[in-house]
């Protein structure tokens, strides 16, 4: 039985909350800030969009959260609080990637979804095996009761014929049955945390469609809050009741899915947005680019990392001093110097 720690507090409704974690990675080249100050949180049954270019630090931080971090990352800093169904709370960021204590959270409260099922399912063992042995381990079933269960989420995953399924090796299932095996096994033991690390990437799009509405009445079905990872604002759109945008390593934007999309604060998010195309509106008109590339990790620049690419950047300020985070009346909030003036800006067109 896992403890809970009297020290830490976290209001009721929360389920995750992080605060100003920080993930290095010493390099011969130098030192790259992965994850750079990130904070967010995820309600109770909420679905929460991670939205970033690649190299942003998403999945870095996913993988903070499951303590499965590389063996040469450093954690300078911050916590990760959890608080799953069973009402203890944790502080993640203390616990060691092999500790008991993570043995028991993973699978049985938080569960995962890798990018690519390929490389995360163990290629030597049946389907069925990996799951029987997941829901054995935290459930304290018998072979035949967890065998059983492994038949039923893999119907519930809409996998035909899982009883013959059980007993098929991952190289043996297309790209979208083994994301639905992958999907089975995150949720064997009802985890109150879902993180789906870009899940339909690999997909073609009917399957990405498909995998989208299978998570979405699951999420509904069990009550469990979903990190959703990704680097396509359609998805989020169609996923997500919040969004939290990142760049280099930090949380430049969080807002509901709404706010996001029809009035973002951050020129990041504008820019990301602006370069998506728009049916029957971007029919044979260049789409708009963000200019130039993100920056090396080894040289990240002074003040707001993204002023190099930034329309709205002002020498002396944009290129000196690093953003606070303006927070809205809305519950939106932005890390640019000139937020507010954008959204008074866009009050008045």
């Amino acid at each position: 039985m896992l403890k809970m720690n009297p020290q830490l507090s976290m209001p009721a409704e929360r389920l995750l909350e992080l605060d100003d974690v920080k993930v290095h990675f010493p390099t011969r080249e130098g030192l790259v800030k992965a994850v750079n100050g990130v904070s967010y949180h995820v309600d109770r049954g909420e679905v929460l969009g991670i939205v970033g270019e690649s190299g942003s630090g998403k999945s870095i931080t996913a993988r903070a959260i499951m303590r499965l971090l590389p063996r040469n990352a450093r954690e300078e800093g911050g916590s990760i609080r959890f608080r799953p169904r069973t009402g203890e709370l944790h502080d993640l960021s203390a616990l060691g990637r092999d500790s008991r204590a993570v043995r028991q959270i993973r699978g049985q409260h938080i569960g995962m979804i890798f990018q690519e099922p390929m490389t995360a399912l163990s290629p030597v063992h049946s389907i069925g095996d990996q799951i029987i042995r997941t829901i054995q381990l935290h459930m304290k079933l018998d072979r035949h009761a967890a065998r059983k269960r492994a038949s039923e989420l893999l119907s519930k995953v809409g996998m035909p014929r899982p009883e013959q399924m059980l007993d098929n090796y991952p190289h043996q299932l297309s790209g979208g049955m083994r994301q639905r095996a992958m999907i089975a096994l995150a949720i064997s033991c009802d985890p109150s945390l879902l993180i789906a690390d870009e899940p339909t990437t690999a997909l073609d799009v009917t399957t990405e469609a498909q995998i989208l509405e299978l998570l979405k009445h699951l999420q509904a079905e069990l009550g469990m809050a979903i990190v959703f990872i990704t680097h396509n604002f359609g998805v989020v759109a169609d996923i997500a009741d919040r969004v939290a945008v990142m760049y280099l390593g930090r949380i430049v934007e969080t807002a509901s899915v709404d706010d996001i999309f029809y009035a973002p604060k951050h020129p990041y998010t504008r820019a990301l947005l602006n370069s998506i195309p728009r049916l029957g509106v971007d029919q044979g008109r260049r789409l708009p680019t963000i200019p130039g590339m993100v920056p090396d990790p080894y040289s990240v620049p002074n003040g707001c990392s993204f002023h190099p690419r930034c329309g709205y950047s002002v020498a002396g300020t944009c290129d000196v001093t690093a953003p606070e985070q303006h927070r809205f009346p809305n519950g939106q909030a932005a890390r640019c110097h000139f937020a507010e003036q954008l959204a008074e800006a866009d009050a008045h067109v």
